[in-house]
């Protein structure tokens, strides 16, 4: 038995005693061109240190500036997510030191953050699940300490330090990793959709905590919680609150008591390892930014950023069940990631058949996807097909030019091209064959060749139909119309 089967094992009894509780706090890196405090770029990927000026590096004397697109990306995230906007917050200063901290303190919002309430619905096994949220406030980023192999000392890399960061908060309202990973799902694609983060949790660009504790199966007594850090992908977030819960189980179990710490994910040896004792609020002795005025946030700001909101994942689901007459199933399959959703329109924009184009989207295109994955989640802007491309496919399939067998292959050499599937097609002579007469006299031949299975057809052994079937897009090296072979086969065989 493996490792994973033992854990899921052990689970399942865990589970039958203890009921987890538990609570995510995601960091949603905002995309602004510039930091949330200086003008520096908080773009990824440049070389280190080369995106900090004095300001970012924590220099003495300097002072910050507020970033208002980061403003206004705060707002939709509020918005997109039903929560209460205060009109004042307050910057606070989180005091903690540590290498990549130049300043020993974090801007960030504690005892007025922007906004609070809000929740976020979930579909897990059929059942949706909402969970609600405690607060969504600003803070800068850290920056980055990279340790390189066996050295003996680390690097510190300030490109990251101030980039403007939501913390999202939610209320423990997660009973499962399955749970946590499907709310960590949904929360990065509300974000992508309305445009103010990436998503990328490869770079960092999101990242989450999860505070996990567990309590007797029917009590509502909170148990002492864990919070475990470094996740940055969905099937770690999974195999970590998995991982937690049974460490947790085993020592309640032998009569222990669970101490509050945060604990690191090590994706290697897949277990939590202890980092520190938990820090309370008191211990980064939070106290008012003196740098920064309060922040205000009006009634018109609010307006405008609401009147520029895009269309949100739930509200899109519903329009393609009502307006393409998809399935909900279907419709949340399609719109779980915006660049799918916009694939599915294009696609329908170019050829008005919505089951067909739903049916590839969510087979071959997320296939494609799934091949250029990063940490095992679909990458949707490496689609190697348009979808102008595969509306005239499917155009091809419909108007009886080609078979669904034919569009396969065309499928896989169009993919990577700009050619068109027509073009392919003609140039390869890969019309499909409607003639009659045509394929009559392929059949007519195939039966006098199989006068066995001729009569055991007769005789009633339907499945041989099949086999003749076979014979004929063999012989017609795939393109006949499969439609008229059948009717031509069953009037021929009842003869």
């Amino acid at each position: 038995m493996s490792k994973g089967e033992t854990q899921r094992t052990e689970l399942d009894y865990v589970l039958e005693k203890w009921e987890p509780v538990i609570g995510l706090e995601v960091h949603a890196q905002l995309l602004t061109e510039s930091k949330l405090f200086c003008g520096c770029s908080a773009r990824f990927g440049a070389p280190a240190n080369a995106n900090t000026c004095p300001v970012c590096t924590g220099m003495p004397g300097v002072l910050p500036v507020l970033n208002k697109r980061a403003v206004e990306y705060a707002i939709r995230g509020a918005l997109a997510t039903g929560c209460k906007i205060n009109p004042v917050s307050r910057w606070d200063r989180k005091n903690y030191f540590y290498p990549d901290l130049p300043k020993s303190y974090q801007i960030s919002q504690f005892e007025k953050p922007y906004c609070e309430g809000g929740e976020v619905s979930v579909d897990v096994d059929g059942e949706t699940r909402h969970i609600r949220l405690t607060r969504i406030h600003m803070e800068e980023d850290a920056g980055k300490s990279i340790h390189e192999g066996n050295s003996e000392y680390s690097l510190v890399d300030l490109n990251r330090s101030s980039v403007p960061l939501l913390e999202i908060v939610s209320e423990p309202d997660l009973r499962s990793a399955v749970e946590a990973a499907a709310y960590m799902r949904k929360m990065r694609s509300i974000l992508r959709y309305i445009g103010i983060c990436d998503g990328n949790m490869n770079e960092g660009s999101m990242r989450c905590d999860a505070n996990v504790s567990l309590r007797p199966r029917g009590s509502e007594t909170l148990g002492t919680r864990a919070e475990i850090k470094n996740m940055n992908s969905f099937r770690s977030i999974e195999r970590a609150v998995n991982y937690e819960i049974c460490r947790q189980a085993d020592i309640l179990d032998a009569g222990g008591k669970i101490v509050q710490e945060t604990r690191l994910w090590d994706a290697d040896l897949g277990e939590t390892r202890s980092m520190r004792s938990k820090e309370e609020a008191h211990d980064y002795r939070y106290f008012p930014e003196p740098d920064l005025l309060p922040l205000v946030i009006d009634d018109d700001l609010i307006e405008k950023v609401r009147a520029r909101m895009p269309e949100l994942p739930d509200a899109r689901r519903e329009r393609f069940v009502s307006q393409y007459g998809l399935s909900e199933a279907d419709a949340g399959v399609l719109t779980s990631a915006k660049e799918l959703a916009d694939f599915f329109e294009q696609a329908l924009a170019e050829h008005p058949n919505s089951k067909a184009i739903a049916n590839w989207v969510m087979g071959d295109i997320i296939r494609l996807a799934n091949d250029a994955a990063v940490d095992s989640e679909p990458d949707f802007s490496k689609i190697p097909c348009s979808p102008v491309q595969l509306a005239g496919l499917i155009r091809l399939i419909d108007d009886g030019t080609i078979s669904g067998k034919i569009a396969k292959d065309v499928f896989g050499k169009m993919c990577g091209t700009t050619e068109t599937a027509a073009t392919i097609v003609e140039r390869e002579g890969l019309v499909q064959e409607s003639d009659e007469g045509k394929i009559g006299e392929v059949i007519d031949t195939l039966l006098a060749a199989n006068p066995d299975k001729v009569a055991e057809y007769r005789a009633g052994k339907e499945k041989m139909l099949g086999f003749f079937v076979g014979q004929v897009m063999k012989e017609t090296q795939g393109k006949a119309n499969p439609g008229v072979v059948n009717k031509l086969l069953k009037e021929k065989l009842t003869d």
